[in-house]
């Protein structure tokens, strides 16, 4: 089966990956999406540089595309289109279990006549948590919603003393959005992804919709 995987770089992006290609699927690229300016990726905000090393750890192509989100999804539709003319049938996803993620995943793998794939589908959240760490994963926190998570939990590596410090209401997995993470290391990995902290940012949009976050921007 000859796939791309719908890269975030976080863990949920790297189980469902490590899943898939535990399944059989030739994943012949990771296509990640960025913002206007190519600086930051849209799902974590991270630079091109880190996940360009991702890819190289894991011997999968990288493809970058650029767009607002006025047309992200023309754009992304597009590529998968280009996709499938180079004889790719199946798209990978990393979500759990939002069934508007899915929804527009199907939706957008539709249009280019390629097959979502979702291979953590419906699976208790925290024992997707386990299996990654039990897997010998490791990621760092990059960005946490302020309205669950304070300052200090960004940029922490995601561990076991991570997880045992998150308040009751925030979910060990971040399905809802209260926080992101990047991998840098695992058995996928040909070497670590070297990276470090630089700061953590502090950000309030305005556009396309309100919020407060905390980011690490990281090189």
């Amino acid at each position: 089966m000859k796939s791309f995987f719908s890269w975030s770089g976080g863990k949920d992006s790297m189980l469902a990956l490590h899943r898939a290609l535990d399944a059989g699927h030739d994943v012949q690229a990771l296509l990640a999406m960025f913002d206007e300016t190519g600086e930051r990726s849209r799902s974590h905000a991270l630079p091109p540089h880190l996940l360009q090393a991702q890819a190289d750890a894991l011997n999968i192509p990288l493809v970058m595309r650029h767009a607002s989100w006025a047309d992200y999804e023309a754009v992304f539709i597009d590529q998968l289109r280009r996709f499938a003319e180079q004889g790719i049938t199946h798209g990978l996803f990393g979500d759990i279990d939002l069934q508007p993620h899915r929804d527009w995943e199907e939706k957008v793998c539709g249009a280019a006549g390629i097959t979502a794939v979702l291979p953590l589908w419906h699976e208790p959240r925290r024992a997707l948590v386990d299996e990654f760490l039990a897997l010998g994963y490791r990621a760092r926190v990059v960005c946490v919603d302020a309205r669950f998570l304070e300052a200090c939990f960004c940029a922490r590596e995601f561990d076991a003393n991570f997880i045992a410090d998150l308040p009751e209401n925030v979910d060990a997995c971040g399905e809802n959005g209260e926080f992101h993470s990047f991998v840098f290391d695992g058995p996928r990995f040909a070497r670590p992804v070297a990276h470090e902290v630089v700061r953590i940012n502090e950000l309030k949009p305005i556009a396309p919709a309100p919020g407060h976050y905390f980011v690490a921007e990281l090189r």
